[in-house]
């Protein structure tokens, strides 16, 4: 059985890294993931005041409270990371001083409309002129509140951060639940986090700088189970993040017949474990919109497998991609077609007719989409020699990515 250790997690590396910068005392974030998106977020909080040094494996944050961040000389640079702009826009709307959130590339055409809308609704003094970046922040006296119909985690995390310097409790109702790294993150640290009924309640208060080990990503490893699979090879992942609210694309291999094992090791405050999957044949499934949010960067994958199964899938509930990187609904069309597979976007719906066998037409188009272009990379294991525009896109989420697939697969 061949083996395979994921890079540590972006989503959770980020997360980490704000909570340290304004926690009383040195946060150690062991296995903390080195790519574009967590650069950004360094050198964002280094503009803030926030020092931080390697020790080894490992990254301390010096922590200056809730309170002590200082005024940056100019716009703060998120690069290409949605989640760093939208979850520093909450930690900055409670903040004595102004601040300007910018971006680069694709960010800058990034929907922003809904965070800045969502901060407002609790006194923040937040604008987002056309709904993209930049983010204009003022100083504001944070006023708390019931916000409903929250649909996406980074808004979710944006508006937990600013509840932190609420004078009244932040409330929060999602549309659909989303992945809850950041809850997680906030009780390790004693935040004043509670559920009330339907609504997660984030209170104002102090966090304690605590040492957080950061898994695998999951997202990371998708592509790796979907080649194994695609190549029908055995392949044991170790060290990957199992946070439930992140194995929407586990469940649905299961569901179209991959024979799949979890191996728990750690429950707090990540899962953590192994996964284990074996030679399957695949069959059509039905994604209902509900299921997407625990599998939304990993939709590209999940298509390309049901290009190799038998039947025809449909994946619903996907309008929210053609907002991401790219389009990448018109992206994960683009791939499928690439390699000779009948595929159709109609109502939010992908559907997707299973092919006996991957050819490849001409070269993949990633669209500078880092999510694309691994998806394609999975493809590779079913169909040797296809070439691939712009394989660099990777080093958003995961520098290493085509060395490791040469490694595990041998192509």
């Amino acid at each position: 059985m061949k083996t395979y250790c994921p890079p540590p997690d972006k989503s959770i590396t980020i997360r980490a890294l704000l909570l340290g910068a304004v926690a009383e005392g040195s946060s150690r974030i062991e296995n903390p993931l080195d790519s574009c998106d967590t650069r950004a977020a360094l050198s964002c909080l280094e503009a803030l005041g926030v020092r931080h040094c390697r020790d080894g494996s490992a990254l301390l944050i010096e922590g200056r409270g809730l309170k002590g961040l200082k005024k940056p000389s100019g716009p703060l640079d998120a690069g290409e990371s949605a989640a760093l702009a939208r979850m520093l826009a909450g930690l900055l709307a409670g903040q004595a001083f102004p601040s300007v959130i910018t971006g680069r590339g694709t960010l800058l055409a990034r929907p922003m409309k809904p965070t800045a809308d969502a901060l407002k609704k609790i006194g923040a003094r937040i604008e987002a002129k056309g709904g993209r970046l930049p983010f204009i922040i003022k100083p504001a006296k944070l006023k708390g509140g019931k916000v409903s119909g929250v649909a996406s985690a980074q808004v979710k995390s944006a508006l937990l951060l600013a509840g932190l310097y609420s004078g009244k409790p932040v409330e929060i109702k999602e549309k659909l639940p989303t992945r809850d790294h950041t809850e997680r993150l906030l009780a390790l640290t004693g935040a004043r986090l509670s559920r009330s009924g339907a609504f997660l309640k984030m209170g104002a208060g102090p966090l304690t700088a605590r040492p957080v080990t950061v898994p695998g990503d999951i997202s990371s490893a998708a592509p790796f189970l979907a080649a194994a699979l695609l190549a029908g090879e055995s392949l044991k992942v170790t060290g990957c993040g199992l946070n439930p609210l992140r194995l929407g694309f586990v469940r649905a291999l299961r569901s179209m017949g991959a024979k799949i094992e979890l191996k728990p090791l750690r429950d707090f405050p990540e899962p953590c474990g192994e996964i284990e999957i074996s030679p399957s044949a695949l069959k059509a499934i039905k994604v209902k919109p509900a299921e997407i949010p625990a599998m939304i960067d990993e939709v590209p994958l999940l298509a390309l497998l049901a290009g190799g199964a038998r039947g025809v899938s449909v994946i619903g509930g996907i309008e929210s991609l053609k907002s991401k990187e790219s389009d990448r609904v018109a992206g994960t069309l683009a791939l499928l077609a690439s390699l000779g597979v009948k595929a159709s976007y109609k109502k939010g719906a992908l559907a997707v007719t299973g092919a006996k066998k991957f050819t490849a037409a001409g070269p993949i188009r990633t669209f500078n989409d880092h999510r694309l272009a691994m998806a394609a990379g999975a493809a590779s294991a079913a169909c040797p020699g296809l070439k691939i525009d712009e394989p660099a896109c990777v080093d958003k989420s995961y520098p290493g990515f085509w060395d490791d697939l040469r490694a595990v697969f041998r192509r």
